[in-house]
């Protein structure tokens, strides 16, 4: 079955009473960080802020937050660069690099804490923080309205995830500590599926391993940014008469079924015992959740029948038709 719809309608539609049994705990885990508030933070209570999530590279893990502040937009700060927007600079633990749940935690609390537009959260990294924008950004992709990995790396199998997310990425051509085909590979894949037009490679053809004083003095990141908001699916109406020609059963290669089927002019994804509605971004494209970027992809045979559809969430799995 579909893991990740049927956990959203377990979680969603179970009765309350089959939870009773358990408490609630929790699981604390310490995350230092810097924070930069921006000037005027204080002054407009009802206003949400852009924040930016800086990701350090290894050399500046451990326990110390000043050596947070060696590189990147923390070092600028230290400086007394001010910013139109809250900074957060975390610390990674010694040995560990960066863990994408960890910082999904961390960007959580911050939203409870502090004025978030939550429309408006960037991450940005530097050699193993530019690797772990890649990696928080291909598991977490509807979190974030953009990325500027700085010379890092990612798993271009996992490009597609990608696929409405801006990138500016960064690298210096002699970088001989991560090579400069670890941003390549990356840039080439995320161009294979990026429906935005905002994938930006800035390949500098005399830097070595440091590319990131040049890239984080330079304004026209923090204006490039800011320019990005979170992407957000835009429905359209349908006709019934396409809406009827997706209903049916469906398998992917475990033989796991879903049923397609419409109701009061919607299309459905159903089980035997919820129904999950699909809202559709053309006569092809469907999505169920308003704060995510899962959809569904419908495919055609050469004679214009339905041949099944590509489930884009998380993983991708193709399910075939298998009846009408």
């Amino acid at each position: 079955m579909l893991n990740k719809l049927k956990f959203i309608l377990l979680v969603g539609l179970l009765p309350s009473q089959l939870w009773a049994q358990q408490t609630e705990e929790k699981l604390v885990q310490e995350t230092k960080y810097l924070l930069y508030l921006p000037e005027k933070y204080k002054d407009d209570t009802t206003r949400r802020w852009p924040l930016v999530i800086f990701l350090h590279g290894s050399g500046e893990s451990g326990d110390d937050l000043n050596k947070v502040k060696v590189h990147g937009p923390p070092k600028l700060v230290e400086a007394g660069r001010q910013f139109p927007f809250i900074l957060v600079s975390p610390q990674a633990p010694p040995r560990t690099g960066w863990q994408v749940d960890v910082l999904k935690a961390l960007l959580n609390d911050l939203k409870r804490k502090y004025k978030v537009d939550a429309d408006r959260v960037y991450m940005t990294g530097l050699s193993m923080g530019g690797f772990g924008t890649w990696n928080y950004a291909e598991k977490y992709p509807s979190d974030l309205a953009a990325i500027a990995p700085v010379c890092g790396g990612g798993d271009t199998e996992k490009a597609w995830t990608l696929r409405y997310m801006p990138v500016w990425c960064f690298h210096g051509a002699k970088d001989d500590v991560v090579l400069p085909a670890a941003s390549i590979n990356m840039i080439d894949a995320v161009r294979k599926y990026n429906k935005t037009g905002e994938v930006k490679f800035t390949l500098y053809p005399d830097a070595n391993h440091n590319s990131w004083d040049v890239t984080y003095n330079n304004d026209s990141l923090y204006q490039w940014l800011l320019s990005k908001r979170r992407f957000r699916f835009s429905p359209v109406a349908v006709p019934d008469a396409t809406l009827k020609l997706y209903t049916g059963q469906y398998a992917d290669p475990k033989s796991d079924t879903v049923t397609l089927i419409t109701e009061n002019g919607r299309l459905l994804i159903k089980d035997a015992n919820n129904k999950v509605v699909l809202k559709a971004t053309s006569p092809a494209n469907f999505y169920w959740q308003d704060d995510a970027i899962d959809e569904i992809e419908f495919s055609k045979n050469p004679d214009g029948t339905v041949s099944g559809f590509s489930l884009l969430a998380g993983e991708r799995k193709f399910f075939r038709r298998v009846r009408k």
